[in-house]
């Protein structure tokens, strides 16, 4: 990964000494609480991740509220104290599913999509890769979505660690939408915050109408209003960087049938 700077809070590198550089690696989950770094064995690291995985894969179904101790172990096949030994709480398990996941959105989407210049380009592909991750958890559930309606109303660690995952991502995304109106090309006026909401908006409405209501060709009308969107935003100097909210062969047909 090139040396590139975090467009939100850059995380704070460790002390190194003089005459060393390391390039900062760009993130966008600066605000998400640290995790504790492992003394364990390198065979008990493993079993860590083999258990967030796993757990990871229950939530996008059954919501973080439905994860256990009990459950995940018999999944597993390992007693609930070996689990146990990994994680002292069913919240600290929960808020190191949350990082997990937001690792793999930030891999596929947020790395991936600022590969693009600057500008509309990058907006963009930051659109592309984030409906590119919906299309699939539409079969798989999305931990964004079922979560926020289990902590939305519920002050607490778990709680923060969503919303601090959430936000981070939506401040990279208007400052995408920032830097493209700086570049000239989304129109002076497009409001970054309203522009945010209506890419969310869709997004929203793609993951309720395609799990929930099974509506046909869900995935292909939110491409088709994403593009409208951005297309009604643009500059004439914009216009041609924009690429198709995803290929046509992806958002062809219907995506929802199960």
């Amino acid at each position: 990964m090139t040396a590139r700077h975090s467009p939100s809070s850059a995380r704070r590198a460790p002390h190194r000494a003089a005459g060393t550089k390391t390039p900062a690696k760009r993130s966008i989950g600066a605000s998400l609480p640290v995790e504790p770094v492992s003394t364990g064995s390198a065979k008990g690291r493993q079993t860590r991740q083999a258990i967030v995985e796993c757990a990871l894969q229950m939530a996008g179904r059954i919501g973080l509220e439905g994860l256990s101790i009990g459950v995940l172990a018999d999944r597993m096949e390992m007693s609930k104290s070996g689990v146990f030994a990994h994680f002292g709480s069913r919240e600290e398990l929960q808020i190191a599913v949350i990082r997990h996941y937001h690792d793999q959105f930030e891999q596929e989407v947020f790395y991936r999509a600022i590969e693009q210049p600057r500008g509309l380009p990058r907006l963009a592909a930051m659109v592309q890769r984030w409906l590119q991750r919906v299309s699939v958890e539409m079969e798989t559930g999305c931990i964004y979505i079922s979560s926020a309606v289990e902590f939305d109303d519920r002050p607490g660690p778990v709680r923060d660690a969503l919303v601090a995952m959430i936000q981070t991502w939506h401040d990279a995304v208007r400052r995408a939408i920032a830097q493209a109106i700086d570049c000239g090309h989304l129109k002076p006026d497009t409001d970054a915050q309203q522009l945010m909401f209506q890419i969310h908006g869709y997004i929203l409405a793609l993951h309720h109408d395609a799990r929930l209501l099974r509506l046909p060709n869900s995935l292909a009308l939110a491409c088709r209003s994403l593009d409208a969107l951005l297309r009604d935003r643009a500059t004439p100097a914009g216009l041609p960087l924009l690429l198709p909210c995803l290929p046509e062969e992806r958002s062809a047909g219907d995506r929802t049938q199960r």
